[in-house]
């Protein structure tokens, strides 16, 4: 080998400093990466760290729950405001008094306020059939803990446009959400309720008495102005497409609102019949097939079975309740002969439902429970007065009001009843808890 110049030389040893250099600062390189590795993960020298981990598991999501309660018809006739006046004015604390506990825990309690606020304006006070009731009413509902009022029904116009409007001023400025009739065209037909983190989209129909030829609507035989008639969320047999329609669009909308759960509450059916009608069941199924997961029914005055209903195209499963019946009235045994000859009218049901929310989004129903109620009228001072009594635990219920026990019986077998197979059948397929008090007798 030919003998290296100096020159040759001192290059051979720059380069070799230059390898080794290249080496050691390589060699630092790969020791810091890996210290702040390390430090990153949580990992010294094989031992935990108290400094943030990156590839730990995110901590999961905790389930949401929201509890919705709703009762029936709330109805004021002549005997219930005459029985409440006082001497500056009118009290209707005693109706709600014993359910209030149960509004007051729900995160939401829905009532259907069958009546309206019309004040002194729209005349003097009156019963059926076109109910103008005191404003203290709603005093009475709002402090009982009830915060929504569906308000589309056969009653939604007695006092006419002017009542209808100025009933929903009347309890919305105390704090009362509604829905089913509105003041003007801007306000949605639907309300999505966060509650929880769950969002619950809800609705309020009622059926008209508009014929299939009549181009305006009439509730309770009242004609609507023009003004008034796009303002009450209702439908027309003889024209239940559109119905069909408007209740796919309002389902849409919910959704695009960001609504979970969908529940449409149904002001249907035939009074006093203690079974869905035909029409009850059709409007059920084509609003299952639709997403509706929970339909809630008034108008009967009594109580008509649940029913679980699967969806046509097996993707939605729905709860029915075909009628709550009334919450409070004086439809009477004694002064029901004719229509309802075995007292159903003074019997109702208030649901309670719950949903769950796991960490994926998904929304179910983890809970049931519907509970028989009875209203009873007494006499104070020679005026009558009505307080609504639930029978979550009837053997409980006969103790706490031992003065009312059997009528409380009574009152439960009759709507036992009534729930029957429908009841058994919703305990099986729900797949979650579904509760019906029992009875020692």
């Amino acid at each position: 080998m030919a003998k290296r110049t100096k020159r040759q030389q001192a290059i051979l040893k720059r380069r070799i400093f230059i390898a080794c250099i290249s080496v050691v600062l390589v060699t630092a390189i790969v020791l810091l990466s890996f210290v702040i590795g390390s430090a990153l993960k949580g990992d010294n020298g094989g031992n935990s760290s108290s400094g943030n981990n990156s590839t730990q598991k995110p901590k999961p999501i905790p389930d949401k729950y929201a509890t919705i309660v709703s009762v029936g018809d709330i109805m004021c006739h002549s005997t219930q405001y005459n029985g409440a006046k006082t001497a500056d004015g009118y009290d209707f604390s005693h109706f709600f008094k014993e359910l209030s506990p149960y509004f007051k825990s729900a995160d939401l309690a829905v009532g259907n306020l069958e009546l309206t606020f019309g004040g002194t304006e729209s005349g003097a006070w009156r019963g059926f059939p076109t109910f103008n009731t005191p404003d203290q009413l709603a005093n009475a509902i709002a402090d009982s803990g009830i915060n929504l009022l569906m308000t589309a029904n056969n009653h939604t116009y007695d006092t006419g446009f002017f009542g209808m409007k100025r009933t929903l001023d009347v309890v919305r400025n105390l704090g009362i959400e509604t829905n089913g009739s509105r003041k003007d065209e801007t306000e949605p037909k639907y309300i999505v309720k966060d509650l929880n983190g769950i969002k619950v989209g809800m609705v309020s129909y009622t059926y008209e008495t508009t014929s299939a030829t009549q181009t305006n609507k009439y509730l309770n035989g009242l004609r609507l102005s023009d003004e008034a008639g796009p303002l009450v969320n209702s439908f027309c047999y003889g024209k239940i497409d559109q119905f069909y329609t408007e209740a796919q669009e309002i389902i849409t909308a919910m959704k695009n609102d960001g609504a979970e759960y969908i529940t449409f509450y149904m002001h249907w059916g035939n009074e006093y019949q203690r079974t869905q009608n035909t029409w009850q069941k059709t409007l059920a199924q084509k609003l299952s097939n639709m997403g509706v997961n929970m339909i809630i029914g008034g108008h009967p005055h009594v109580v008509q079975p649940i029913e679980y209903i699967y969806s046509e195209d097996g993707q939605t499963e729905t709860v029915c309740v075909y009628s709550l019946g009334n919450a409070v009235s004086n439809q009477r045994r004694s002064l029901m002969q004719t229509n309802a000859p075995k007292g159903h009218t003074e019997d109702g049901l208030m649901v309670s439902y719950t949903l769950k929310k796991t960490g994926d989004g998904t929304v179910t129903l983890v809970d049931f429970e519907a509970i028989p109620t009875w209203v009873d009228r007494y006499l104070v001072g020679g005026k009558h007065k009505y307080t609504i009594y639930p029978m979550e635990n009837l053997e409980e219920a006969k103790v706490k009001y031992p003065n009312i026990a059997s009528k409380l019986n009574e009152s439960y077998l009759r709507t036992k009843e009534i729930m029957g197979k429908g009841l058994t059948e919703a305990q099986e397929k729900i797949g979650c808890e579904v509760t019906f008090p029992t009875s020692a007798e």
